[in-house]
């Protein structure tokens, strides 16, 4: 008994120095070490994601929205067996045990196993427990309208940064600096409990656009691009005197919930992208600075009876015979023969200076990434028959915005506005940080925008261009284009391909939004009058009554007022 105690003794000697030996390492020599170990096991510290900031319109509907969703991620140092949490990782999402392994054999704390899963598989992943794998919750961007105004407010990538349209352009109000929460574990790495969480969320922009008037816009669209089996379409509303984008659309669209499904060609904003020579919707440039510089008036007269004209050596011909027509009449049947003879009057240098006074040749400033300036060589670097072409809208490449812009300056009195699609930015607290302001330089009289409007209402009257442009009830200024394509192949204008055009305002004397509509490659008819025209008339008829805005013809109650004679005719009735 005796040494059985001594070395019972001896025993638990030597073992309480060795706990206290142990104890020295831990407490005092390598204290740091362990304390780091501890801190790593048991606090952690994770990043808040950041909610981005919601796209709305100008109404305050929204357009761009959030969902939560769940990601899975690993922290190498607690996975137990690779294989295996692998395998069963593998037969809940869809990813093979393979790729699964290369992203948990790493020396990293935290990394991505499968971003924004829904709710039923991050549950399975739950269950089963797996040690070392965690679920958090992230939110994923949401288009509630799907493909409307897809190219006005583009999409992001899976980390929510913005890639095209507004969300690209707007990246810096939409998102806010990330933060860090710190996160209690025991010893399985089951949570304890959480530090204190707050909602990070990034500013809300609101667009000028207006989704009704969208919907409008992109429903007619699609109408004529099935009726006339054209390549593609494309259609700006916007507000005259402010420059505000109101709707703009083109034809191919694609959804903003899956833009990996489309191809790059789709998800291209034709609007400020693409150019195009715009044919006599280009005559305006002509006729109005002639009139502002005075070289014609209104009745002056010019001789197209030839039905053609020389310049430069190359015959220029009308699409229809006309005989002597006044100033007025050569804008509203589109002679081709008066304006290049008002051209010749004006000289290439002015007819070069107006055209850059109206923008052409510059990109417009308006608020979206990708927009191009077109084509406009300076004079000296014309040929002889330049002048003729470029008076008629040849050899000028332009976007439909610049058409549209130039228009506006007769819309609005002589002002030459920049287009914009930002209205605002509020805080997620509905607190204004930031409004976009009204751009505009006068580059004409209000004399000259005024006459020429008078001259431009004549278009889709009898004996103009754009009958089919009429709007019901309300007066509609604009102007017809029809241009022929050129073949990349031959270099030559196609004999089949067209680009049919149509732009105006209305109410033409006091306008509530100017209005272009450019189909590409119709099959059938070619004439903007005809292909354009009636898309122009469907979309202002819908927006004017959607818009609740009286017609021409009612007094201020939105009762129709009557001539005499019809009162008398209904009396009789």
């Amino acid at each position: 008994m005796h040494h059985r105690t001594i070395i019972i003794s001896i025993v638990l000697m030597i073992g309480f120095i060795a706990v206290t030996l142990r104890l020295v390492d831990i407490m005092i020599i390598n204290h740091d070490y362990y304390l780091n170990k501890a801190k790593g096991q048991q606090v952690k510290s994770e990043e808040i994601p950041v909610k981005r900031g919601l796209i709305l319109d100008r109404k305050g509907r929204e357009l761009a929205i959030n969902l939560d969703t769940e990601s899975v991620y690993s922290d190498s140092a607690e996975v137990k067996s690779i294989d295996e949490t692998a395998t069963k990782l593998a037969s809940v999402i869809n990813q093979k045990p393979e790729i699964i392994k290369t992203k948990l054999d790493t020396n990293k704390r935290f990394a991505w196993i499968e971003r924004k899963i829904d709710f039923e598989h991050s549950q399975k992943i739950k269950e089963l427990k797996l040690r070392g794998i965690g679920v958090i919750t992230e939110p994923k961007r949401f288009y509630p309208k799907g493909s409307l105004a897809s190219h006005i407010i583009g999409y992001v990538d899976i980390d929510n940064k913005g890639l095209e349209g507004a969300e690209e352009r707007f990246e810096r109000f939409l998102t806010a600096s990330p933060a860090k929460t710190v996160v209690m574990r025991d010893a399985k790495g089951n949570i304890l409990s959480e530090g204190h969480q707050r909602e990070i969320k990034g500013n809300n922009v609101v667009l000028t656009i207006d989704e009704g008037l969208q919907y409008i816009v992109e429903k007619n669209l699609e109408l004529v691009m099935k009726e006339r089996k054209a390549a593609s379409a494309t259609a700006i509303m916007m507000e005259p005197h402010t420059g505000e984008i109101l709707a703009m659309a083109s034809l191919p669209n694609y959804d903003l919930n899956s833009p990996s499904s489309s191809t790059p060609s789709t998800r291209r904003n034709r609007a400020i992208t693409d150019i195009y020579e715009p044919g006599s919707t280009y005559k305006i440039i002509v006729g109005v600075s002639a009139l502002q510089e005075g070289i014609v008036n209104t009745e002056m007269k010019f001789d197209c009876s030839a039905g053609s004209v020389e310049v430069g050596g190359k015959r220029i011909k009308d699409a229809h015979r006309h005989g002597v027509l006044t100033f007025k009449e050569v804008i509203q049947k589109s002679s081709n023969v008066g304006t290049i003879k008002i051209g010749l009057k004006l000289g290439k240098e002015k007819v070069y200076e107006y055209s850059k006074l109206f923008g052409f040749g510059s990109k417009t400033g308006i608020d979206l990434i990708g927009e191009v300036s077109g084509i406009l060589r300076h004079h000296s670097k014309w040929s002889g028959m330049s002048i003729g072409a470029i008076s008629i809208g040849q050899e000028v490449g332009v976007t439909p915005l610049q058409v549209l812009r130039a228009y506006t300056v007769i819309a609005n009195g002589g002002y030459l506005v920049r287009p914009h699609v930002l209205k605002e930015v509020r805080t997620p607290d509905n607190q204004v940080v930031f409004q976009s302001e009204i751009q505009k330089k006068r580059i004409i009289s209000e004399e000259v925008s005024a006459v020429f409007r008078d001259i431009l209402k004549t278009v889709t009257e009898d004996g103009g261009t754009a009958k089919e442009a009429r709007v019901d009830g309300n007066l509609v200024a604009g102007k017809t284009g029809t241009a022929q394509v050129i073949d990349p192949k031959t270099k030559k204008y196609s004999k089949d391909k067209y680009i049919s055009s149509f732009v105006g305002f209305v109410p033409a004397d006091k306008p509530r939004f100017s209005l272009i509509v450019v189909v590409y490659e119709p099959k059938g008819a070619i004439y903007g009058g005809v292909v354009a025209g009636p898309v122009f008339r469907k979309i202002a008829n819908e927006s004017l009554s959607y818009l609740n805005i009286l017609r021409d013809d009612a007094d201020e109650k939105g009762l129709l007022v009557m001539t005499n004679q019809e009162q008398k005719s209904n009396t009789a009735r």
